[in-house]
């Protein structure tokens, strides 16, 4: 059998213009995906879904998913983005080793789920519908690492445009089963239905787009190389978890299962402008990075384009978000339950905003192998939202949490200004006119708001007026926008 898998041109991967072909087509697509993906995800589970459930059964789920968040890390110790960042083309050799060493973990995981269900039942409460959920999150893990390989090999090639497609089918069968099965009444039990069927859906979607044969073997050679870059990159993974999902866990026993479902809502909203314009670029650009961390100019150029593109719609996303949420909990009969989640959600778009702006950072910093970078500032993250998110939320409950992240979020100025020393970036360029135009279109709005009755129409207005004079803001304070706009849809349809 023929060792080299990759299907790359090994000239492209180095081309600048070949690369930066990719990404716009990638991000086009991914685009796509997400309007598509997120707008199914926001409608159910940030519409439908807390007005079909309680506080309580939604912070059920945020709990039992974190948990088993939690314990993925110890399933793979950075083996997709090792395998992604690889300069050299991955062997047959090296994919069935990763494939081995991580079935290997993932079985320990769901064995040690087992193994703890007595003191989880027991420490948080759980009925058994919620241990039911936490089963079968754990055996979807076993699932999800059975396309970690045809995933990698689709992403390295930046087939983008087959990618998405088990993500399309996963995320319309979660959604479409948890908000049948919750309006017919059964609870937290639609949710362990939707992650089966998304679990097995997945797995069948993956290798139809990509196929490849699962075998079992393992070179001590193909993991050491692997592992270079992957196990500083798992130690920022593990950070992140235990500072977001970690902190879940601890809010569970400080907040209860209605104080996390209340702030779990208040994130789902503010994190919904980066779930719809930064993952899609997020996905592209990692890979993409990698292929011009050789070329600091062209790298330079694509991490200011990102940034821009994504803070241009985030921005005024989140001041929308801001304004519009209180006036939607008195217009919705059944939406006055998470009222007291608007302050954290007001708290946690701040820092929504700097993730924004950080996230392609980091991602660019460990493209170019700068993790240990990277790996100190998830150290401060992680060590500033410990020592203050679960004091605040012990002392001023739900606020408190929102306060502590919000806090977090600024902290993340640090990571800007370091990141100049490997690239050339213009802040004040990049974030200007988005930040002029939402911070206009904010006062705007409030000044309406408070002005005009309470109402569907009038929200709406409100949201569709402001967003029509964003727009035509933004092309007063930058002329040469829509000519970008023109010149990124030709380039994409090449």
């Amino acid at each position: 059998m023929n060792e080299s898998v990759e299907q790359l041109d090994p000239t492209e991967e180095l081309n600048a213009e070949g690369v930066n072909s990719k990404v716009k087509k990638g991000i086009l697509i991914l685009t796509i995906r997400t309007f598509i993906l997120q707008a199914v995800s926001f409608l159910a589970n940030v519409i439908i879904l807390p007005v079909l459930l309680s506080p309580a059964q939604y912070g059920v789920f945020f709990l039992v998913s974190a948990i088993i968040n939690f314990l993925t890390y110890f399933s793979d110790i950075g083996f997709a983005a090792g395998l992604i960042q690889k300069k050299d083309k991955p062997s047959e050799k090296d994919l069935k080793t990763i494939f081995t060493a991580q079935q290997v973990m993932v079985v320990g995981i769901i064995v040690s789920v087992l193994l703890a269900t007595p003191f989880l039942k027991s420490f948080y409460k759980f009925d058994q519908l919620a241990i039911n959920l936490l089963w079968a999150l754990a055996f979807s893990l076993f699932l999800s690492s059975l396309k970690t390989i045809p995933s990698v090999l689709l992403e390295r090639k930046l087939e983008f445009n087959k990618l998405v497609i088990p993500q399309i089918f996963e995320t319309i069968i979660f959604n479409l089963t948890v908000v049948y099965f919750a309006w017919r009444g059964f609870g937290v039990t639609s949710f362990t239905l939707g992650v089966l069927l998304r679990g097995i859906t997945g797995v069948i979607a993956t290798y139809i787009v990509q196929p490849w044969f699962p075998g079992l073997l393992f070179s001590t050679e193909s993991f050491k190389s692997i592992l270079k870059f992957g196990i500083p990159y798992q130690a920022n993974t593990f950070l992140a978890m235990i500072k977001d999902d970690g902190m879940t866990i601890l809010l569970g026993g400080i907040l209860g299962s209605s104080g996390v479902g209340l702030l779990g809502w208040a994130q789902k909203w503010a994190y919904a402008p980066l779930r719809f314009f930064m993952d899609q670029v997020i996905k592209v650009t990692f890979p993409a990075y990698s292929r011009l961390q050789d070329n600091k100019e062209e790298l330079s150029k694509a991490v200011s384009k990102s940034i821009f593109f994504i803070c241009l719609f985030v921005f005024p996303s989140l001041v929308l978000l801001v304004l519009l949420a209180p006036p939607l909990t008195q217009i919705i009969p059944k939406y006055h339950k998470w009222a007291p989640a608007l302050i954290p959600l007001t708290l946690i778009c701040l820092t929504s905003a700097f993730a924004a702006v950080t996230t392609p950072l980091t991602n660019m910093l460990n493209a170019i192998g700068k993790i240990s970078l990277t790996f100190k500032f998830m150290i401060m993250w992680t060590a500033l939202t410990w020592a203050l998110v679960p004091f605040l939320a012990y002392v001023y409950g739900i606020n408190g949490a929102g306060l502590g992240f919000a806090i977090v979020g600024v902290s993340s100025i640090v990571a800007m200004l370091k990141s100049l020393e490997f690239i050339n970036l213009n802040y004040i360029e990049i974030l200007g006119k988005s930040l002029i135009g939402s911070i206009i279109m904010g006062g705007l709005i409030l000044l309406l708001r408070s002005i005009l009755p309470v109402s569907f129409v009038v929200v709406a207005s409100l949201g569709g007026g402001g967003l029509i004079f964003y727009a035509l803001l933004l092309f007063i304070l930058e002329p040469t926008l829509l000519g970008m706009i023109k010149r990124g849809l030709r380039s994409k349809n090449d």
